[in-house]
């Protein structure tokens, strides 16, 4: 379900699912209560500042803290037993003190690291593990985390410092689907779960001090903390700026030292002063259609439309070329990348046969589209794009939340543009693909899931996972994905670049991530 337009949509499914805090107006008032901000100016030089481009609208906790910022907040907050570096993308032992022992080919053993301890000065033990993958995978909870690690039957606890992970099956991606589980003290948790939604407590390098949801969050280093990725500031401070060219000025006035998703506009504007780097990431801009509602239950109209949008002119004059046009479920970047079966590249006369072929004639649209900045500077040209082949295309935009709860879950919508990412909780591709085809998007949004090709899709998925042999993987993953590009209930149009500018003066060790969010591991004030 998720990024997602990483904020918005999130902050709906968070309400939806758990019914929790997370409003503005608590997560203000709570998290305020629980030290004094040092935002702003002043206090130690040893800072780092940065601008974030979302506001908070949920809480923190990792079973069910989906949105962009609460993600980006968490990695420094929390540890998993095995983390995922946000640069590299590479697992690495976070609160295991080594790499998990594989006992059998569904049993794994996990020691923990030793003294670790949490914000509020309790040990790590192994209880506060089985206690934090239990909760995750209890269905009474509804963690949208749980479809991630669905492979586990159970987690048990060896002694205080070990535990056992046993699998429902060989899962080849277990070890680092381990960093979706964030650990979390038990007896907090129980005291108090929406407590510590606001105001959580985990073991990584930063604790939390005071959220402020529409101004700023602050961070303090953690000064018990023995783990690989120490804090190398003793303060951050992440200014709130939803508003693009607030980021921007903010960078250029030396209030940050760093923003994310600068404006293409403004990205060339910035290298005089700053570093100013792109990355591909996975973040799509995707297509989706109700294939309940005539006529696109039938694929060649939903193909048609593909081929009547032109790619490259939404990218180079939308976008101004940030972004790169879809040839694949995955971008071109994705080490597991390969060109689909079926490219969408622009073909007005194939648009036009397919719809002749599918018997569809004067077609009708209302296009509902986020209203995220940059996806508000795509969308008329589409319109144009269909309207160029007969399909009189009417643009029906707004917030992304109120799109979903309005048109989407209520199937009062025909075909909808936005954007999405769930490459913040992995990078695998089995867990890329799920996201989108396994659950609730196919079953609620697009309504695919009753069919042949969404079992089958299903299927493949379950057989990649299963197998230890790389290229047959590679196969099953390429047969998954040319099934999806011919049948496109929901398919990228795009997969956009992120730009990131920063201050090399001010911050020692800084790397742009591929997903939405800034890392501060391993970085430092100058």
């Amino acid at each position: 379900m998720f990024h997602f337009d990483p904020g918005a949509m999130e902050r709906r499914r968070f309400l939806q699912f758990v019914g929790a805090t997370g409003t503005a107006a608590a997560l203000a008032g709570s998290l305020s209560a629980c030290g004094a901000s040092s935002g702003g100016g002043g206090g130690s030089s040893n800072r780092i500042e940065a601008g974030l481009s979302y506001t908070l609208s949920t809480g923190f906790d990792p079973m069910t803290a989906t949105g962009a910022l609460p993600q980006a907040a968490n990695l420094h907050i929390f540890e998993a037993l095995v983390d995922l570096d946000p640069v590299t993308r590479e697992p690495y032992n976070a609160l295991a003190a080594d790499m998990p022992e594989q006992v059998d080919d569904t049993t794994l053993r996990v020691t923990l690291r030793e003294e670790a301890v949490f914000h509020n000065g309790d040990p790590v033990t192994a209880e506060d593990v089985v206690y934090s993958f239990e909760r995750v995978l209890d269905p009474e909870n509804n963690s949208l985390m749980a479809q991630f690690v669905s492979f586990i039957e159970e987690v048990t606890e060896v002694d205080e410092d070990t535990v056992e992970i046993v699998l429902k099956h060989p899962f080849v991606l277990a070890v680092e689907r381990l960093g979706i589980i964030k650990i979390v003290p038990k007896a907090l948790v129980e005291e108090d779960q929406r407590g510590f939604d606001s105001a959580p407590v985990g073991s990584g390098p930063y604790k939390l001090v005071s959220a402020t949801a529409a101004d700023n969050i602050t961070f303090e280093r953690w000064e018990a903390y023995n783990g690989p990725r120490g804090a190398l500031a003793d303060e951050m401070v992440w200014m709130l700026l939803d508003d693009p060219s607030a980021r921007v000025t903010a960078l250029q006035s030396g209030r940050v030292s760093v923003i994310e998703d600068v404006p293409y506009l403004d990205a060339e504007a910035l290298e005089t002063a700053s570093t100013v780097e792109q990355e591909q990431s996975f973040g799509l801009l995707f297509l989706m259609f109700n294939c309940a509602e005539k006529p696109f239950d039938d694929k060649r109209v939903r193909q048609a439309l593909h081929y009547a949008i032109d790619h490259e002119k939404i990218v180079e004059t939308a976008m101004l070329g940030g972004g790169a046009a879809a040839t694949g479920f995955l971008p071109e970047s994705h080490p597991d990348h390969r060109e689909a079966g079926t490219v969408y590249r622009h073909d007005p006369d194939r648009a036009r046969e397919l719809l002749e072929e599918a018997g569809v004639d004067g077609l009708e649209i209302d296009l509902v589209a986020t209203n995220t900045g940059w996806v508000k500077d795509v969308v008329p040209l589409i319109k144009e794009s269909w309207d160029a082949v007969g399909v009189t295309t009417t643009l029906d935009i707004g917030e992304s939340g109120g799109q979903y709860a309005n048109k989407v879950e209520s199937g009062k919508f025909r075909a909808m543009v936005a954007p999405g990412d769930p490459s913040v909780f992995g990078n695998d591709v089995d867990l890329l693909l799920r996201w989108f085809f396994d659950g609730q998007w196919p079953t609620s949004y697009y309504n695919w899931s009753e069919t042949e090709e969404a079992d089958k899709v299903l299927e493949l998925l379950d057989e990649a996972v299963r197998t230890d042999d790389e290229a047959e993987r590679a196969e099953l993953w390429a047969e998954t994905i040319d099934l999806i590009a011919d049948e496109v209930p929901l398919y990228p149009i795009l997969h956009r670049k992120l730009i990131t500018a920063w201050n090399d003066d001010a911050l020692e060790g800084f790397r742009p991530i591929n997903t939405t969010g800034l890392s501060f591991l391993d970085v430092g004030p100058v």
